[in-house]
């Protein structure tokens, strides 16, 4: 990682809270100018360059105004308009979360600075090596005779439904992961069972691992902490579900 003004490079991410900065008449990253500018202006909270991946990464105060011909775009949004660049977006973004969480030691409470040698910040006091985290997270789409099982969640407070979803807990399998999720936020048990892809979501560092699923047994009932409402929709009738961009999303339009 570097911090030198003379490594801004190709790609120039932006962001400000969960939205990126795009030209204003177009889905195109800002130019070198700007990006120097934010800095130049010290509006930037953070920011940091990878040369070995062609990219420069800022983020500003969540009110921070758009300069001049720019404006703000949501980051799902982009991950639909510019699928070439979800995967650096998504570094970009988890990175600077991680690296607002990690300012100190662990161990000491000494101050964390960026290493030299890797992708890690190092403690100045004891040396200790700290690597970013990531968050692994399973979501299932579970399917009864041509119907999908989808689920409006607690803490949303929205319209939309989707697939049930939860985080890999201490010394379980991702497989064990999606039967215990399934269990205790739908009360039913499934069956077939199989991986069918991933995706970064940096909100703020997760990593989803997208499951298909059969039920097997039992009636759906909303485990009322996490969940308003769970019904089976057919196909052909689906309510409100995730924009695109994510894998939820993905999951319910056979995409994957």
């Amino acid at each position: 990682i570097s911090r030198s003004f003379d490594s801004i490079l190709e790609n120039r991410f932006v962001f400000s809270g969960n939205f990126l900065l795009v030209q204003k008449e177009r889905v195109e990253l800002p130019d070198e100018e700007t990006v120097k500018k934010c800095l130049d202006y010290q509006l930037a909270l953070d920011w940091f360059s990878e040369p070995d991946l062609d990219y420069t990464a800022l983020i500003l105060e969540e009110d921070a105004p758009e300069p001049a011909g720019y404006r703000w775009f949501p980051i799902r949004e982009f991950f639909v308009a510019q699928r070439s660049l979800v995967s650096l977006v998504s570094r970009a973004r988890s990175l600077l979360n991680w690296r607002r969480n990690t300012r100190f030691c662990g161990s000491c409470g000494g101050a964390l600075h960026d290493s030299s040698e890797e992708t890690a910040r190092k403690c100045i006091l004891c040396g200790k090596i700290v690597f970013p985290s990531i968050e692994p997270a399973i979501i299932v789409l579970i399917e009864k005779k041509g119907s999908y099982l989808l689920a409006r969640h607690a803490y949303r407070n929205t319209t939309v439904f989707t697939c049930l979803a939860g985080f890999v807990e201490q010394g379980e399998t991702i497989e064990e992961a999606v039967h215990r999720e399934v269990k205790e936020e739908a009360g039913i048990a499934i069956q077939n069972l199989r991986y069918v892809g991933s995706q970064s979501w940096p909100f703020p560092n997760q990593l989803m691992l997208a499951f298909r699923a059969d039920w097997k047994a039992g009636e759906p009932r909303a485990d009322r902490k996490e969940l308003l409402d769970i019904k089976w929709f057919p196909k052909d009738k689906l309510p409100e579900i995730p924009p695109q961009g994510s894998v939820a999303w993905r999951l319910i339009k056979g995409e994957i």
